[in-house]
């Protein structure tokens, strides 16, 4: 099992200035927010981290085998200092880059995962949550690719119909308006720590997991999103989400929902694959209003929503992230079933929510969903 990213990613080509830097409203491009850019220009932030992570996936390296480690934690000043590695990393990004566009006509062909960890096989480009975290399966269902709709797959409709009866039916689902979720959250290499999770229909959400170090809040209010974290987290106390990061956010609002799961996805098809050996129907196509490609899994038996998978592109190549649910709980009151385990993976980390409570249909400030404030650390 190769060793996840708990901050930032490895082979940070270039490394963040001063943390003490506020997050302005209008969001910073790499060569602004870091030191001595000279690869990855013109990207948001949220977009370069996400290049790390890809990197990491892709050499199976830690952000320590690039970089020269910090003598602080939350001292992202180390990370500027030259490297032999962080040399050759700019030098072969350029080779691909100058590969795709010399051989396919820019078409992205060939990325840093081709070769360092595609073993068998034609060449991938986009890395394998299951070969990163694990012993991937054969075939991975995350790879399974529905370019046309299976002759004998049920309309992605009739899927969707399945999961909203299989949760406790259409009228019920319709009925929930907002949740407050209590629980614990477990980061990779991290300790548990309690977590509070508010959503509000139709695409509102806000998550908060209180560490020692402070508070950790994601946001999405509808149409912009944020991350605000201790500084041994990121680079920055709050980070706004673009691109994949951006569609990602409001997927998972929306998906709080059981009656949200037909708005999330335009031009769906509709294949099959299996998890853990049980059938689940792959409902394929692009995230609504955004751009990324998605995944929806549904087991055949239970109609249940397992996975979700998105992938967010970057400069380099696509990243995906994979959000795995179970241990569906009847909510008191609600008479709809919800999903009180939910595992998340992505390229440069893994988290782990169980929660203990749903209350539905309650008051939720709106401010619970606005731009964080940095996060201030425990007295």
């Amino acid at each position: 099992m190769s060793v996840a990213l708990a901050t930032i990613g490895l082979c940070l080509l270039i490394v963040a200035s001063a943390h003490g830097q506020g997050t302005p409203a209008k969001q910073l491009l790499s060569e602004q927010a870091f030191k001595n850019v000279t690869v990855l220009k013109g990207i948001p932030v949220d977009e370069f981290m996400n290049t790390m992570g890809f990197i990491s996936a892709s050499t199976n390296y830690n952000c320590a085998d690039c970089h020269v480690e910090p003598k602080t934690e939350g001292d992202w000043s180390a990370y500027a200092q030259e490297t032999p590695r962080k040399a050759t990393a700019r030098k072969m990004i350029l080779m691909v880059q100058d590969i795709n566009r010399n051989n396919f006509a820019g078409a992205r062909v060939v990325t840093c995962y081709t070769c360092h960890r595609n073993l068998q096989g034609a060449p991938k480009i986009t890395p394998s949550l299951a070969e990163q975290y694990g012993e991937p399966p054969t075939p991975d269902p995350n790879e399974v690719d529905v370019r046309r709709q299976a002759p004998d797959a049920p309309s992605a409709d009739q899927v969707f119909d399945k999961y909203l009866q299989a949760v406790g039916g259409s009228q019920k689902a319709a009925a929930i308006t907002s949740i407050v979720f209590k629980g614990e959250y477990q980061g990779y290499a991290e300790p548990m720590a309690p977590v509070d999770i508010y959503v509000k229909a139709p695409n509102q959400r806000a998550m908060m997991v209180h560490t020692d170090a402070g508070d950790r809040t994601t946001t999405f209010d509808g149409a912009n999103g944020w991350i605000a974290a201790p500084a041994m987290d990121k680079p920055f106390p709050v980070i706004s989400y673009t691109g994949g990061d951006l569609d990602g956010a409001r997927l998972d609002a929306v998906l709080s929902f059981p009656a949200g799961i037909k708005q999330v996805i335009t031009r769906p098809l509709v294949g099959s694959s299996s998890i853990d050996d049980k059938d689940v129907a792959v409902v394929q196509g692009t995230a609504n209003s955004g751009r990324s490609s998605i995944k929806l899994y549904f087991d055949k038996q239970s109609c249940l929503l397992v996975r979700q998978v998105r992938f967010a592109d970057t400069i380099i190549g696509r990243v995906p992230t994979q959000v795995d649910y179970s241990d569906y709980r009847d909510v008191a009151g609600a008479g709809v079933k919800l999903p009180f385990h939910v595992i998340t993976t992505w390229t440069d980390g893994r988290s782990e929510v169980q929660l203990t409570s749903a209350e539905t249909n309650v008051m939720i400030d709106a401010a619970k969903f606005n731009q964080p404030p940095p996060p201030v650390a425990p007295k």
